[in-house]
């Protein structure tokens, strides 16, 4: 299996929502933030082509919501979806698989596009959309909390013109060497991708460790559900990733792409911080 790196562009959001209750005194050492209070935040995906299979984990925002709806986030930057894919060399059409750790807008609504003649159209029109159940309907059917996260016309698509399934819960494992963890703090049933790699276990950490800089326990967004179910799985994950030696991939910190961790007298912190194409 091979894995390359997708970035899909940056975007900013409030820094006091992306630490909680963490005071910007400390979490400003690792994320500054402008004027504003705002922080910037990468998407970054991650591919892996598996012989004839190629998949993409998540999308990015996409392009097709109204100048408003961009204004908030800020996006900035010289990448994107397309452009990224296409330095790669894969065309939009070779995409196989497009594997959704959740359903939030900045994680998937590059998946949907508009056509020639303003209709919602799949943009990979051969892939099948990997969600699961319980996430499925969680999204559909939003609490008051996470709607404004949960765009229709970045979900509903995907069923309505025949390119989604359903991972299975109980096997966890999209096919061999792709197996994938289960979170429950950030939304129902976020799905962590986790990769054998080059002798490695990689794991696409997504919403649970946005970025390095929340690696400490307590470090938890204000976008989480269930904060404290959050601190608890993250516990756990980074004692098994300390002991395991897993690779860490961010989704969104905007200058790490990878790291390791190790326990330290402060807790776990970082270990080592390099790209995915050193490893």
């Amino acid at each position: 299996m091979e894995l390359y790196t997708v970035n899909t562009g940056f975007f900013k959001l409030d820094g006091g929502a992306m630490f909680g209750v963490v005071p910007k005194v400390l979490w400003s050492r690792t994320n500054p933030s402008d004027e504003n209070n705002l922080c910037t935040w990468a998407m970054r995906s991650l591919l892996a082509a598996d012989g004839d299979r190629i998949v993409l984990i998540d999308n990015g925002i996409g392009d097709k919501q109204d100048a408003k709806f961009f204004s908030h986030y800020y996006l900035h930057g010289d990448d994107s979806l397309r452009s990224s894919l296409k330095q790669l060399g894969v065309g939009l059409h070779q995409i196989t698989d497009n594997f959704l750790t959740h359903l939030h807008f900045d994680h998937c609504g590059g998946g949907v596009s508009y056509g020639s003649h303003g209709q919602y159209e799949m943009t990979f029109s051969r892939a099948t959309y990997w969600s699961n159940e319980a996430h499925w309907e969680w999204a559909t059917v939003p609490n008051p909390r996470e709607k404004a996260s949960f765009l229709k016309e970045n979900i509903l698509p995907m069923h309505e013109l025949g390119q989604l399934k359903f991972v299975d819960l109980k096997s966890k494992s999209l096919f061999p060497g792709f197996d994938f963890i289960t979170v429950d703090g950030h939304t129902d049933k976020q799905m962590l991708p986790k990769i054998q790699y080059k002798g490695k276990t990689l794991v696409f950490v997504a919403d649970l460790l946005p970025s390095v800089g929340h690696i400490p326990i307590a470090y938890v967004m204000g976008y989480d559900t269930r904060p404290l179910l959050t601190m608890d799985e993250k516990a756990s994950f980074l004692e098994e990733a300390v002991r395991e030696n897993y690779i860490l991939f961010f989704e969104h910190d905007p200058v790490n792409e990878c790291c390791t961790v190790k326990m330290t007298e402060k807790g776990i912190r970082v270990d080592q911080t390099f790209r995915l194409d050193e490893i």
